[in-house]
């Protein structure tokens, strides 16, 4: 039996659901407080000399728009051979409430797909209505479904009807693949996973890499997970917020660029997949998977803004994650589910059922600065992804290793862009 192992966000599972015990909530309440002190004091992209453009809010973090909340649960257990529905299990679950877990007031919003080999629900009402109702949740690929279930149980636990009346609920959940190294098909992932991610947001700073829905996610080669970032638009441009948080599990090693420099390609060693030497390829799927392929991986994009915008401007905004990206290194190759969703917390109340709604928006000529705003935090949130995560085994021992801190800062000294 795999020996289970307490993690931060309260991560220790029994394999077998029987033996789920919640937690005291006594010991809750210390492992947050932990958390929150961990997400303060470890290093960042920034402390680490990488220079980014534009003004970060106070933490840098998509919580830096009013109201926003993030949780994780991660799940982390096991070691060596995998044995499916046993382990090793290294997975979770991410949440984000747009106006705090106790508001039922829809936002604003609307998603693009850069490449859709993954999966995002509840899009097509989102698409058609303009409207997000409840949270965003983030997972692994196998376990959409119990997450996206969990989160309806807890709507109808927790909430009132929605601003319309209704109590039905078509929950956004999004995934990215980590069977390189989590039990994928063990479905570790239950619904009391969800309702803590869900139950424990809480504003203000934001735990990075190996947490939540990014536990298992492998970036560029490197270790991944979770990342976000932020900026603060100048007086002149409105002083909006726009906060971005990233679960990213794509790139080959070889593509990785921070702050325009190739660092993938200066530090090439203990790539994650190895290499098929035949080919020349990188391994995108264990060897019992599909063959080898240049791509591999998929990320998924949240944007938050305070900004006043309508569905038919946020729909722009997410467009322009793909370029924050691009300056990151990734081309969206064929096997990669690349899915943004972007969001406004302005005008409260605007789905309310009846009568006329007064709505602000901003005119389409004073977007730029928005559109520059999130590819700058797309960008700087990858790079904190992997800056946060650590080195991790997994199943059958597969490691990937963390983007080694010491040799980013020689990296960026050669080519004359470590900051000061």
């Amino acid at each position: 039996m795999p020996t289970n192992r307490l993690q931060p966000h309260f991560a220790a599972r029994s394999p077998k659901p029987e033996n789920r015990s919640p937690k005291p909530l006594s010991l809750l309440i210390v492992l947050a407080l932990a958390l929150a002190a961990s997400a303060q004091t470890k290093p960042r992209a920034r402390d680490l000399g990488v220079p980014f453009d534009g003004t970060p809010g106070p933490n840098n973090a998509i919580t830096d728009v009013k109201g926003l909340e993030v949780g994780h649960t991660t799940l982390i257990s096991g070691d060596g051979k995998l044995v499916v529905g046993k382990g090793p299990v290294r997975t979770g679950v991410t949440a984000i409430h747009p106006r705090g877990k106790t508001s039922n007031d829809a936002v604003f919003a609307a998603w693009f797909t850069l490449n859709g080999n993954g999966e995002m629900t509840g899009t097509t009402w989102v698409e058609d209505s303009g409207f997000l109702d409840g949270p965003v949740m983030i997972t692994n690929t196998h376990s959409v479904g119990v997450v996206r279930d969990a989160v309806i149980a807890w709507k109808v636990k927790h909430s009132t009807p929605d601003m319309e009346g209704y109590f039905w609920s078509l929950p956004v959940v999004a995934e990215t693949w980590d069977g390189w190294l989590n039990d994928i098909n063990g479905f570790h992932v239950h619904p009391e996973d969800a309702w803590h991610a869900l139950d424990v947001a809480h504003t203000g700073p934001v735990e990075e890499g190996n947490v939540g829905g990014g536990t298992g996610m492998v970036c560029n080669e490197f270790k991944g997970g979770i990342g976000t970032a932020s900026r603060v638009l100048d007086a002149k441009a409105g002083g909006y917020t726009i906060g971005v948080l990233v679960q990213c599990n794509y790139g080959r090693r070889d593509q990785l660029r921070i702050a325009g420099v190739p660092v993938g390609k200066e530090i090439p060693d203990h790539p994650a997949y190895g290499k098929d030497e035949t080919s020349n390829s990188l391994w995108g799927q264990p060897p019992e998977g599909p063959l080898p392929n240049r791509d591999t991986g998929s990320i998924i994009v949240i944007v938050a803004t305070d900004a006043p915008l309508i569905p038919t401007q946020l729909k722009r905004i997410a467009r322009r994650v793909a370029l924050g990206l691009g300056r990151d290194g990734s081309y969206s190759g064929d096997g990669s589910g690349d899915i943004f969703l972007a969001f406004s917390t302005a005008n409260p109340g605007a789905v309310g059922p009846k009568g006329l709604h007064q709505l602000s928006m901003l005119p389409n000529d004073s977007l730029d600065p928005l559109f520059l705003a999130t590819v700058q935090a797309t960008e700087e949130a990858v790079i904190n992804a992997m800056v946060a995560a650590e080195t991790m085994k997994g199943i059958d021992n597969h490691e990937v290793i963390a983007l080694p801190h010491d040799r980013l800062r020689e990296v960026l000294k050669k080519y004359n862009r470590l900051a000061k």
